[in-house]
């Protein structure tokens, strides 16, 4: 039997609740927020496999717990994760926050220590972006470059997040080091797979250094965030379903070598920012438990980005199942 426990249930959790409790290989699926009232709600609503936990996180994990996934907002991942790393069991964020994602993956040697996982941005970018990179790689004999861009917020936590990156120090990967700025480079125009179209991006540090340790020998890396939509009222004036249905979207550019050539695979995903996020985030957590077949094998141990911990073809295919779905884009590269 796999049981999960999953922390929050907002924008992200209340989609990857959905997710896992549809999965046939969990079994027990525990559910716990800061609103008692709505968690009892929700978990009545999901069906009997579902049950409402009052519980505090800086408490010791329920017994029988399988996996641990977050989709809490604040900063609680951090505590969470120790809880989990007390009790020897995998963990799963979806934080997007630069602070979250370098504290849990300051936590890489105690896992390590104790045998287990921890699955570091498991939403949209990071994570699904992280993925796609990964089997894009897979068609060349070197890689040389990885660009990320992102549009969209899982709601209000992930918009604050994003435009604190978009303001916060800028960090890329060049040639074996991470180079941090605090000097604003201009905004470049990002093409996004329609109907969102080409939006202005600005480099941020949010998961660039996820993506530099999961590609060894790749000599740039870096992305980009586009301004969350609540705050472009010419966007949302063009484009008013979008911003409203809350539709987020992501380009992922890998450049590598066949050979003598030289060349370049674009994959791009649009869909709503927080069933995104909830779906990633609830397969990642079945893979943990072992619910679902998706991990790398042999499965990793310690702190990871999701391109290292699974297997990129398995896990795309089960979200591609969940009607979360990457396709080839055929726009223009933006690297050189």
């Amino acid at each position: 039997m796999s049981t999960i426990l999953l922390a929050g249930l907002g924008a992200v959790g209340a989609r990857a609740a959905r997710q896992l409790a549809d999965t046939p290989g969990v079994d027990r699926l525990l559910v716990t927020g800061r609103d008692l009232q709505r968690t009892e709600i929700v978990a009545e609503a999901l069906g009997e496999r579902v049950e409402a936990l009052e519980w505090a996180d800086d408490g010791p994990l329920p017994a029988g717990v399988d996996a641990v996934a977050c989709a809490l907002a604040g900063g609680a991942e951090p505590v969470l994760a120790d809880r989990a790393l007390e009790a020897r069991v995998p963990f799963a964020s979806a934080s997007d926050d630069t602070r979250v994602l370098h504290d849990l993956l300051a936590r890489d040697a105690d896992a390590r220590a104790r045998n287990v996982a921890i699955a570091v941005g498991s939403g949209l970018a990071p994570g699904l972006a992280d993925v796609l990179a990964r089997h894009a790689g897979g068609a060349f004999e070197t890689i040389d470059e990885v660009h990320v861009a992102r549009a969209g917020a899982a709601g209000p936590a992930s918009a604050a997040t994003m435009r604190r990156g978009r303001h916060d120090h800028m960090l890329e990967w060049r040639e074996g080091q991470l180079v941090e700025s605090r000097r604003r480079i201009g905004a470049e125009l990002v093409w996004f797979p329609d109907p969102i179209g080409a939006l202005e991006c600005e480099l941020v540090a949010n998961g660039v250094e996820l993506l530099a340790a999961s590609f060894t020998g790749v000599a740039r890396v870096s992305v980009r965030f586009a301004e969350p939509p609540e705050e472009r009222p010419l966007l949302r004036w063009f484009h008013p379903p979008i911003v409203n249905a809350g539709w987020g979207a992501a380009r992922v550019e890998v450049w590598g070598s066949r050979g003598r050539a030289r060349e370049t695979i674009v994959y791009g995903v649009i869909e709503q920012t927080s069933t995104a996020a909830g779906t990633v985030l609830a397969v990642t957590a079945a893979g943990l438990a072992g619910a679902l077949d998706v991990l790398a094998d042999p499965r990793p141990t310690g702190a990871h980005g999701l391109a290292t911990l699974v297997e990129p073809i398995p896990f795309l295919a089960e979200l591609s199942n969940r009607g979360v779905r990457a396709a080839v884009f055929e726009g223009v590269p933006v690297a050189s």
